[in-house]
């Protein structure tokens, strides 16, 4: 068995594993590591979305983001500042961003900077939505805050909500599209490249 055969045998346990290595190395405040990486994990649930579509694939890496954030606040209190109600909107956040990802998993050509640009965007944008106004509106922590007052607060949020994500998606297209030049992976990872 040649290392292409073991490496389609096993690529979506090889994608989970990294999707799930990066989760580790830039989720729960790093306290698992000194160095301050922003936060992956929507990048990664898209990504996750493209190519691992089932799921259970989804339900484990929300299992994995939720063990990670709790054990985070077991480790540092003050990580336990968003852990309410309200954190439970990270569920759809989350769910908006595999979603895209299956989305683009359908099409022709997955790494299409155009469609791959606008399903990155609109997702976060849609998740960023998402999970801020459940934090506002559920936290318990806003009290008497309607929708109306919820949609004032949270915005200061968004460029680096929507920044990081966007750096990652764009070092992945660009990894993604250069291991496809070189042919280093099989057409499926490679997202479809004509």
């Amino acid at each position: 068995m040649n290392l292409h055969t073991l490496f389609s045998a096993h690529k979506s346990i090889l994608i989970a594993a990294a999707i799930a290595f990066l989760m580790l190395l830039t989720r729960g405040s790093h306290v698992l590591t000194s160095v301050s990486l922003p936060d992956a994990s929507l990048a990664l649930l898209l990504i996750g979305g493209l190519y691992l579509r089932k799921a259970v694939w989804f339900a484990l890496l929300v299992i994995l983001a939720t063990a990670i954030d709790f054990g985070a606040a077991a480790v540092d209190s003050l990580q336990a500042f968003c852990l309410t109600d309200g954190y439970w909107g990270m569920l759809p956040s989350y769910a908006v961003m595999w979603f895209a990802g299956i989305w683009l998993s359908k099409q022709a050509n997955s790494l299409n900077a155009v469609k791959y640009a606008v399903a990155g965007i609109i997702s976060t944008l849609a998740a960023f939505v998402i999970s801020t106004q459940t934090y506002y509106i559920f936290s318990g922590r806003f009290p008497d805050s309607g929708i109306i007052e919820s949609m004032q607060h949270g915005w200061e949020y968004l460029p680096s909500y929507l920044g990081f994500t966007a750096i990652y998606l764009v070092a992945f297209w660009i990894t993604a599209k250069a291991l496809a030049k070189l042919d280093i992976t099989d057409k499926s990872l490679s997202g479809n490249i004509a």
